[in-house]
């Protein structure tokens, strides 16, 4: 089970990195989705849907966050 955890988080990291345009963009997904899976696995005990979910809200957020974060250095 946690094998194929691992395995769609890295597929769907993989997925989201590739449209991503800067590298601000990329690391705020690739940290936010990280970071959105560990939280969305600890608050649900570990279950698949709350560490996908965790980890797609994340990405979400990690990616503006990389985005804005671009703006402003430009």
């Amino acid at each position: 089970m946690k094998y194929a955890i691992a395995l769609v988080l890295a597929c769907a990291t993989t997925i989201g990195l590739s449209a991503c345009s800067s590298k601000g963009e990329t690391i705020g997904t690739a940290g936010g989705a990280v970071a959105g899976g560990a939280i969305g696995s600890a608050a649900t005990g570990g279950s698949t849907v709350g560490t996908l979910g965790g980890a797609a809200i994340g990405g979400a957020v990690g990616h503006e966050a990389g985005r804005r974060y671009e703006e402003r250095q430009r």
